[in-house]
């Protein structure tokens, strides 16, 4: 991270002062504010040119009671006092070091004008949107255009090799469309080797996603209250991650490196958070890397076999019912389950409480091959243990959307494994499938292995179990066309507006059939 950082971050952050009359931006000039009294203010981070480094307070102060200690990086609350004092100050020879600006009332700083773009999974959109919401909370005005903005911000992602070539293509893209400065965030972030930090305007590399060390990264930084967060823009289904980390090491997986060990979320502050999700949103979607293992952090069996749950008050079922009991009018999602960690309370809800819990179920498989997960090092279950689990929900569910991910061609992968998947494929109620090609990562176990296949013979077949995950959403989706389901809202389209589904069907209605509501009964088509 230290070859991603700028030169001159030592020095005081930039004040752009838009005067009413003229309505553009001034000289930039570094400053540090004080109060006509006297006493040391917060100062101002607005990045408004070139870089939206934070201004150095010179005295430590205190907010609403607060004490935030000695020189730090802080945001001013809009509104300022009627009068304001700026000493600026900067690098000598720029004539600066003795220069007063008094702010008059009705003058106001600049806004910061910020663009997010997420690479990854549902986790990574969730971290976007809290960042993003934290960003918005200190006065920064989120863009859609990266030509528009001041600073970007890119959540990345390692799963793939493909994910980071993308990463750094766009990363690419946007130095050219004329954004300032950008900071690149999330899981390929974490594992950088110093190439994402070269690229152009990179102006830091943040190995998590923690919204204060990005605000930190932008010189906006304040101490930081899940309490805060609101809604999600206008969507009508939201996430909420409800832990983070794994404590599996998959041997194809370099997320887990990046992420570290799992780190379940309390269920007071999720119950919290949901509540006030439910205000803005239809369908609030659990996310995480590992929510099937919900709640082992906080309450760990070291001696726990495969199968046996942890305390029962303390597992992603239960977590469940708190949140139905407390928001029992939003339909809640599973993001991504193992099968095997579906216990006897969560299958209950599936099966028993569909206008609460969505009919779906995504869980990963990897292969039909036991040599194969073996190696991958999934050891807690078997082909045959998740066949038997998806069968009898499957048994018990008039409707059930089931999607899978599959690798094809990992290191050591026969015929005879890559035939054995297949088949279980073709057996399993699938509705659909999501088919990745091996990728090497450098910082997983599975790039030293041996077997390593030619990329031609993955191509084939991951183009092979690709038509298996065709045929069976073609089937399952001619099969339901015609029924009613419940759907809600999930996006618009010129001239449409489209739903999802509780198994997880796309369906499409024209938008003078709309009548503006979120979640109502719809026909799939």
């Amino acid at each position: 991270m230290a070859s991603g950082q700028p030169a001159d971050r030592g020095r005081h952050g930039r004040l752009a002062r838009l005067e009413h009359e003229r309505g553009q931006r001034a000289q930039h000039v570094q400053l540090v504010v004080w109060g006509g009294d006297r006493t040391a203010r917060l100062g101002v981070a607005v990045g408004c040119a070139r870089r939206p480094d934070a201004v150095r307070r010179r005295r430590p102060a205190t907010n609403g009671g607060r004490s935030l200690g000695g020189p730090r990086k802080a945001v001013l609350r809009w509104p300022w006092p009627d009068r304001f004092r700026c000493r600026a100050s900067g690098p000598q020879g720029h004539g600066v070091e003795r220069t007063h600006l008094d702010v008059p009332p009705g003058a106001y700083r600049a806004a910061v004008r910020v663009y997010f773009h997420t690479f990854g999974c549902r986790a990574n959109q969730y971290d976007t949107d809290v960042v993003r919401q934290r960003f918005s909370d200190e006065g920064a005005v989120v863009v859609d255009d990266p030509a528009l903005a001041d600073l970007a911000i890119i959540n990345s992602c390692t799963v793939t090799h493909e994910s980071e070539v993308k990463l750094r293509r766009f990363v690419r893209h946007v130095a050219k469309s004329g954004a300032a400065q950008t900071i690149v965030m999330g899981c390929a972030a974490a594992l950088d080797d110093g190439s994402i930090a070269a690229l152009p305007s990179v102006r830091a590399v943040v190995a998590n996603a923690d919204p204060e060390a990005v605000l930190t990264a932008a010189g906006m930084s304040l101490p930081f209250s899940a309490k805060r967060r609101r809604g999600q823009g206008v969507r009508s289904r939201a996430l909420l991650k409800i832990q983070d980390g794994c404590d599996e090491h998959c041997t194809f997986c370099a997320t887990t490196i990046a992420r570290g060990d799992n780190r379940s979320r309390p269920v007071a502050e999720l119950v919290e958070e949901a509540r006030v999700l439910a205000a803005n949103h239809a369908e609030i979607v659990l996310t995480g890397v590992h929510i099937g293992t919900y709640g082992q952090d906080r309450f760990p069996d070291p001696g726990r076999k495969p199968g046996v749950y942890p305390r029962q008050d303390h597992t992603l079922g239960r977590l469940l019912e708190s949140l139905i009991n407390a928001v029992p009018e939003v339909r809640f999602r599973l993001s991504s389950v193992e099968a095997t960690e579906v216990d006897d309370t969560l299958a209950h809800l599936l099966v028993e409480a569909p206008r609460h819990l969505a009919a779906h179920l995504h869980a990963p498989l990897q292969s039909g091959s036991d040599h194969v997960l073996k190696r991958m090092g999934r050891h807690w279950y078997t082909a045959a243990s998740y066949r038997a689990r998806i069968e009898w929900l499957a048994e018990r569910m008039p409707v059930f959307g089931l999607g899978a991910d599959i690798i094809a061609g990992f290191p050591g992968e026969t015929q005879q494994d890559h035939d054995a998947t297949r088949t279980l494929l073709n057996a399993l109620p699938l509705t659909y499938l999501h088919v990745f090609p091996f990728s090497v990562r450098p910082d997983a176990p599975a790039a030293r292995m041996t077997g390593q296949l030619p990329p031609e013979v993955i191509r084939a077949r991951a183009r092979e179990l690709r038509e298996v995950g065709d045929a069976k959403a073609g089937t399952y989706r001619e099969r339901r066309r015609g029924a009613w389901a419940d759907g809600i809202v999930s996006g618009r389209q010129a001239g449409k507006v489209e739903l999802l589904t509780e198994d997880y069907l796309p369906v499409h209605i024209r938008s003078e059939d709309w009548a503006g509501q979120s979640r109502f009964a719809v026909e799939i088509d």
